[in-house]
């Protein structure tokens, strides 16, 4: 898979900043989903003693929630550590996951945020745009926002607001466990999101497209350095 946008990467702080701003404006809140037969996870983590990242891609059957497909690469850090910024120091490596994957999703749900950011440019707004493909955040941990907790039954949900503004829901995916933290990415409406990361989690709290994904990821973290 190649993205249908391209800029530079080797930026500075204030550069990155100011391209985040700009492609915020391009991201659509409005559904562009059309028939999902595949599912892409994704993840990135930093493996401290090497000092490399680590992307995983996982590709799952809609209707079956199988796994068709999975990528994983290792590669060196080229953006420093920068709170806000995590996208542009962790796409150069899942970019390089992309590019091995011979199945295309329809739909890619990425383990961090959308628009649920201080500029509204998470992760998977940035990936969403990049490749064109409807994306859902999904984060274990709110990154900003207020809420009221939602019910305790599976499908509840609240807003997650900043300055007055919906950035996102707090999801219950599972009765009396903790919820999820669900921001569009691109090309998806909130209620859309949330339904489908409601039906990605059939069992356990996390999406099965995040469960996957976190499972390749930390197996390959786990095999540097031996």
């Amino acid at each position: 898979m190649q993205p249908v946008i391209h800029h530079p990467w080797t930026l500075t702080e204030q550069e990155a900043i100011s391209l985040q701003k700009q492609l915020a404006l391009q991201v659509k809140t409005e559904d562009q989903v059309k028939e999902v037969q595949h599912i892409a996870g994704v993840d990135v983590a930093y493996h401290v003693a090497e000092d490399v990242l680590v992307a995983g891609i996982v590709v799952l059957d809609a209707a079956s929630l199988q796994v068709v497909e999975s990528v994983v690469v290792s590669d060196s850090v080229a953006f420093p550590y920068i709170p806000g910024l995590f996208s542009f120091r962790e796409l150069p490596p899942l970019m390089k996951a992309f590019e091995k994957l011979q199945t295309v999703p329809q739909l890619i749900v990425c383990d961090g945020q959308g628009i649920a950011h201080p500029r509204r440019f998470g992760l998977a707004s940035h990936v969403g745009l990049l490749y064109d493909i409807p994306a859902i955040g999904c984060g274990k941990t709110r990154l900003l926002g207020e809420y009221a907790q939602p019910d305790s039954h599976r499908g509840a949900c609240s807003p997650l607001l900043d300055e007055g503004e919906i950035v996102g829901a707090v999801l219950r995916t599972q009765a009396d466990t903790k919820p999820v933290f669900v921001s569009v990415g691109h090309g998806i409406s909130l209620p859309t999101a949330c339904e489908w990361i409601t039906r990605l989690a059939p069992k356990y709290r996390l999406p099965e497209t995040t469960r996957q994904v976190d499972q390749l990821v930390n197996k390959a973290l786990a095999g540097l350095g031996n």
